[in-house]
């Protein structure tokens, strides 16, 4: 009987999801009759015990298992030959600093399935954290923006609030937001703060995680163009945060003048189009980055940007939030993605150079590479649910099979990279990749 192994994750010392967990994995063992081996992990929101208690063995390797599901990249040398390993393996925009990971699963003829990219037949992702990476994003950008704005003397209600992995679940950080809401909605900002504006790139998953917590506080939701307004108006008070969703024709327009924005023209020619986006980043206080990036695509926001921003009197940005951190990408200046326990780093558009932590001239930067595992638990919950009914069909898959006659469920069949080493059809161009 085909066995499946559950990893430790050992990319990042604070990451403590799961991509199965004990409810499901009893059902599975239950219904299905299907082994697990999880192996020893002191660390993982769900305990050994948990595991051991629905019938999982708990080992200190899972080389029996010939099915293998973790959440983060994993180390190049563990990989068994011809077994199949599910993770996100961040290679398919051929990352540079995962090739070595890659080019080693071909060698060691991987069955390797990618969960970004299984998808619904209309390419809807149907297993991700995004919701959770935009939840603890907001969390963090307003606990951030808190601290940064004590550090410059301004006295603020969001001061109170904590990183989100320091609260001891999502409800708990709720309950905090709620009542920072409430201060707001008694006694407002301090005036140097209003209008206190909130801009999301991208209106997926991750942006709606991060609205679900703005929708926490007294909102309103303006229009990009209604933003550019907002200060000279003199319409708006101290009381209420306003939301402004930024979609593709807000940020991008083409090079070509008196040319019509389409966004299916954008997605197949992105190299004919330029940056629409600066013109609102001074009216911002926060900046949510929640939209997916490619290099072929223009950057929202430069180096040489925020340099001209940051010598602007009538700026008022103080934090970005980057959730998709994207080294050196959409935004610049994320040099890096950061750890859960140094988090933000202030960037000065004028040496170009970070400071980690709050002090410093510039603008503050919060890119946590793992922001999902902020919140460890619902987020594996929601994950597992997502994934474990394909693991039946997965365990009774020959993939000896040649590729056109794999019984693999659709969506799974979509997210197979490698089959036995070889690229499958819709990932042919990643063999460049590893010449």
């Amino acid at each position: 009987m085909t066995k499946i192994g559950i990893r430790f994750e050992d990319k990042y010392k604070m990451e403590k999801r799961v991509a199965l967990v004990p409810r499901d994995i009893q059902r599975l063992i239950k219904n299905e009759n299907i082994p697990f081996i999880v192996e020893k992990s002191a660390k993982r929101v769900y305990k050994e015990e948990e595991y051991k208690a629905v019938g999982a063995e708990i080992s200190d390797n899972i080389k029996d298992a010939q099915i293998i599901f973790g959440v983060k990249e994993m180390p190049i040398d563990i990989f068994e030959d011809n077994k199949t390993y599910l993770f996100f393996s961040h290679t398919i925009k051929g990352q540079e600093y995962n090739m070595p990971l890659l080019k080693r699963m071909v060698e060691k003829k991987i069955n390797l399935i990618e969960y970004e990219k299984i998808t619904d037949k209309d390419g809807k992702r149907l297993i991700f954290f995004g919701r959770f990476a935009g939840l603890a994003g907001m969390i963090n950008s307003f606990w951030s923006f808190g601290q940064r704005c004590k550090n410059r003397g301004i006295e603020n209600p969001f001061s109170s609030l904590k990183q989100s992995h320091l609260y001891s679940s999502l409800d708990d950080a709720k309950k905090a937001l709620s009542e920072v809401a409430e201060t707001i909605r008694t006694n407002g900002v301090d005036q140097s703060l209003a209008p206190l504006t909130i801009g999301i790139t991208g209106y997926g998953n991750v942006s709606k995680g991060a609205q679900e917590i703005i929708d926490l506080f007294d909102n309103k939701e303006l229009t990009p163009e209604e933003l550019l307004k907002l200060r000279n108006s003199n319409n708006f008070d101290n009381k209420t945060i306003y939301k402004i969703v930024f979609k593709e024709h807000h940020i991008s327009k083409p090079k070509e003048k008196d040319v019509e924005f389409q966004l299916q023209h954008y997605y197949n020619h992105p190299e004919k189009y330029d940056n629409n986006f600066e013109q609102y980043v001074p009216e911002l206080s926060i900046l949510m980055n929640c939209m997916y990036w490619s290099p072929e695509y223009p950057r929202i926001i430069t180096k040489d940007f925020l340099k001209e921003l940051f010598s602007n009197p009538l700026n008022k940005l103080c934090v970005i939030g980057d959730v998709t951190c994207d080294p050196d990408g959409s935004i610049e200046a994320t040099h890096m993605g950061t750890f859960i326990e140094d988090p933000v780093f202030v960037y000065n558009p004028i040496t170009m150079e970070p400071t980690m932590g709050f002090e410093g001239e510039g603008i503050l930067i919060m890119a946590v590479d793992i922001l999902p595992s902020e919140l460890p638990r619902e987020a594996s919950d929601a994950f597992s649910a997502a994934l474990s009914p394909f693991v039946r069909d997965l365990v009774n898959t020959d993939f000896s099979e040649p590729f056109d006659k794999l019984s693999l469920p659709a969506p799974l069949k979509r997210a197979l990279i490698l089959h036995n080493g070889q690229f499958t059809p819709d990932y042919k161009y990643m063999e460049e990749f590893i010449k």
